[in-house]
């Protein structure tokens, strides 16, 4: 980008450059982000008479386009740039334009401090790029994601290089692995490579002159004669396709054949599945505060999890050995339930055989905080001691240690690392959704946000976690890096300033092979078809369409005139970020719309009464507010409902009878786990285009993507949608058709967790037969940890204790 500027610099283009920047200085902001750039660059345009192509595609026009931000200082203009996908150029032009220089961070983060008068000198550096220096990474940005491939490339390109060397950590991994101390894969009698090649022949001729579907147990004792343990397969086809692979991995060692491999064999038996905020349970949770998709996505991934376990074990012949794999949910257990099961410590996941939700309670340092529930700003001071607990109980649970721990958003994964730490499993990540990227200039006005959000905790506790982190999963690639518009949730981490804290000059390597986009599927028992009636029950059907449409109710606001309008549907938490308040402004300031549809809200609150949360408060107030302004008694119904699972997919699908649709107006969603679950209940859906809608939904194919911020834009595609469908009677119906076969191809919780117990056993095998040391790393991360994070918590909880 250095020639673009000189380019423009040394044009005629130069004196647009200087009246444009002219232009920004009349205003009093001296900090631009890039929707204001282009939108002030159009008027600039405008106000001069510029020829069309001008805006766009003279230098100066592309030089703006990649112009993420832009300040203005008394003798300088800061431009941060972002060429392509997670990389960024920083450059600092004088103010008369006459040269320009390229800027390091740690320059552009003091600049940061400086605008927002915080500045500080002699700050701590966190910088994590000397750990990754040596470490493989990814070139193509377009790669970033599939870090599962490129990793299983590079170590096996690496280990084959030196083929004694490879085999010898092929035969320590083989000879490691056992279950409550019982040998699998190798005994004692297979104890050198070279026998481990020549025993794998004898076993092929074995097993070649057996009938295909012969039991284990019929060649049980000549295998191990042999040297080889339960788990290479249930009858004599499935070893003779294992062993298979392991001679062809001995004798021509191949990345593709390795991954076969390890997919064939059982090397994952325990899982730990960690979320500690909110209300986690099976009945009468969702609604309550932050308490919504995450809770559905662990509980169903540990369903998934246990019945893919099932399989694997039975393929691999190790029922003889009485083995079961066990999965655990760990949350917090909370006294003062609220006719919630969350008081309960054990409680069997429905549909399972050994999936369990273990709930362990904080230690009680002031009753009446712990005894109630705690919001996740609140709930750092807890963690260090509830992950001692939880190792505890753990340790009791599995008569053993877990394999694998996955944490779930930033307080899970934070109790994950110091849980994989002591318990030496692999430690997976899952952010849902962070924090920082939420909340604008969240990092840089952090004190002032601390009394309520406490970010100083929970940044420093995502940076800890995503470095320490085994690999992590993201729903979508621009969960990790964004779009060529904007960053992603962890490419936020990159580099930020906390002023009078810290400086992260690199926070996080986005080209690491530890990401790996794998999204989660739909129950689609649950969330099913509203067309297969015969698998909806009547009475359900006419309990939830009384409710959504007729009923009343000191929690239910307003009433529908016309009934049979074709109904919106939107079904949110009360938060600003989820922008229902949008939805209703969209919807009351478009009479036409409303002559159309109804309106049809689900929250977790329509009442202010009892509600301590200022952003809950805000958004009811401006519902409320709407309803008044603009008339819209007799068109609108405001449900407080905290409904089963069931019930959510039948209002769907009830819903979706009467020709509705769904809108899911979030100004940012990092994945859309509803956006699935209304689209496998085939109603059509509208979708916020600002985040992982956008990767899930192909505009006009399968369902629509929405801009939020333009109310007038939203209300208009909806009504072209309902225009097309008087047009075209079927058109509807091919909309719903297209999204329910978009939710079962792509996302679908077999594949997801087929993808998951790949990831594990991968990422396990080069952990244990590598010589890769993160020794260093973690020393750094505990560094951070007792010297920054816990310091704070510790201040948090003596704040605690006062109330």
């Amino acid at each position: 980008m250095s020639k673009f500027i000189q380019a423009v610099l040394v044009s005629d283009e130069k004196a647009d450059l200087r009246q444009f920047i002219g232009q920004l200085r009349t205003h009093q902001e001296r900090y631009f982000l890039r929707n204001q750039i282009l939108q002030e660059f159009a008027n600039y345009c405008t106000e001069h008479d510029k020829p069309a192509y001008f805006q766009r595609t003279s230098l100066l026009g592309e030089l703006l386009t990649y112009t993420h931000e832009l300040f203005l200082e008394e003798e300088s203009i800061w431009l941060i740039l972002r060429p392509k996908i997670a990389s960024q150029e920083i450059y600092r032009l004088t103010g008369d334009l006459s040269g320009w220089e390229t800027m390091p961070v740690r320059e552009l983060l003091a600049l940061r401090d400086r605008w927002v008068d915080r500045y500080c000198s002699n700050l701590l550096e966190i910088d994590f790029g000397p750990f990754y220096k040596d470490a493989p990474t990814i070139r193509d940005p377009r790669n970033i994601g599939n870090g599962l491939e490129f990793l299983n490339r590079y170590l096996s390109s690496k280990l084959f290089a030196a083929p004694h060397l490879w085999l010898e950590a092929l035969l320590k991994g083989l000879q490691q692995k056992n279950y409550n101390h019982t040998p699998l894969f190798l005994n004692e009698r297979i104890y050198s490579t070279e026998q481990l090649s020549e025993q794998v022949k004898q076993a092929l001729k074995l097993v070649g002159q057996l009938p295909a579907n012969t039991p284990y147990e019929k060649f049980r004792f000549e295998l191990q004669n042999l040297g080889f343990e339960p788990g290479w397969g249930f009858n004599a086809s499935r070893v003779r396709d294992t062993l298979e692979l392991l001679d062809r991995l001995i004798d021509s060692p191949d990345h593709a054949v390795l991954e076969t491999f390890l997919a064939h064999i059982p090397l994952i038996f325990r899982f730990v599945l960690v979320s500690v905020h909110g209300w986690l349970g099976q009945e009468g949770v969702l609604g309550r505060p932050e308490t919504a998709g995450q809770v559905v996505y662990v509980i169903d991934q540990a369903r998934s999890l246990e019945k893919q376990l099932q399989e694997d074990i039975k393929l691999a012949g190790l029922e003889v050995l009485g083995i079961e794999p066990k999965v655990i949910v760990l949350t917090r257990l909370i006294p003062n339930c609220e006719g919630s099961r969350c008081d309960r410590r054990l409680e069997k996941i429905q549909g399972t055989s050994n999936a369990w939700i273990l709930r362990v309670p904080f230690r009680t340092f002031n009753p009446k905080v712990t005894q109630n529930w705690i919001s996740r700003f609140e709930i750092w001071p807890y963690l260090e001691t509830f992950a001692e607990d939880a190792e505890k109980e753990l340790l009791i649970e599995f008569e053993g240690h877990p394999d694998l721990v996955i944490g779930n958003y930033s307080d899970g994964n934070l109790v994950a690392f110091l849980l994989a730490r002591k318990l030496r499993a692999i430690q997976c990540n899952v952010a849902h959704a962070l924090e920082k990227p939420k909340y604008l200039f969240s990092n840089l006005f952090w004190q002032d946000l601390e009394p309520q959000y406490h970010f100083a905790l929970q940044f420093t506790a995502d940076l800890i976690t995503m470095n320490a982190a085994d690999f992590i999963l993201a729903s979508t690639y621009q969960e990790i890096v964004g779009t060529p518009e904007s960053i992603g949730y962890y490419e936020s981490y990159k580099h930020f300033s906390m002023p009078q804290l810290y400086h992260v000059v690199n926070g996080i390597e986005l080209f690491s092979p530890k990401f790996n986009v794998v999204p989660p599927g739909v129950n689609q028992n649950v969330f099913f078809s509203y067309s297969e009636t015969s698998a909806r029950v009547a009475e359900d059907r006419e309990r939830i369409k009384e409710l959504l449409f007729y009923k009343e109710d000191p929690n239910i606001i307003g009433y529908l005139e016309e009934p049979s309008k074709r109904p919106i549907f939107a079904f949110a938490p009360l938060l600003p970020s989820k922008n229902l308040s949008g939805l209703v402004e969209c919807f009351a300031i478009d009479t036409e719309l409303q002559q159309l549809c109804n309106l049809i809200l689900m929250t977790s609150q329509v009442q202010i009464r009892e509600i301590s949360d200022a952003e809950q408060k805000g958004e009811i107030e401006k519902i409320n507010q709407l309803i008044e302004q603009y008339h819209l008694q007799g068109k609108i119904r405001w449900l407080e409902l905290r409904l089963a699972t069931a019930d959510i997919a039948e209002a769907y699908r009830t819903i979706a009878d009467l020709g509705g649709i769904f809108v899911h107006p979030a100004r940012f969603e990092a994945f859309g786990l509803i956006v699935l679950e209304a689209m496998s209940s085939g109603l059509p859906t509208f979708a916020t285009r600002f985040g992982g809608p956008l990767e899930i939904i192909q505009d006009g194919e399968n369902g629509f993507l929405i801009n939020p911020t333009d109310l007038q834009e939203t209300a208009t595609k909806i009504k072209q949608f309902i225009w097309e469908c008087e047009q075209n009677p079927d058109y509807w119906q091919e909309i719903s058709q297209r999204g329910i076969r978009r939710v079962r191809d792509k996302y679908n919780w077999r594949s997801h967790t087929k993808q998951l117990l790949l990831l594990a056993k991968i990422y396990k095998f080069w952990k244990t037969s590598t010589e890769g040391n993160k020794e260093a790393l973690i020393r750094y991360l505990e560094a951070l940890y007792y010297l920054i994070y816990k310091p704070r918590a510790e201040q948090l909880l003596e704040q605690h204790m006062q109330r």
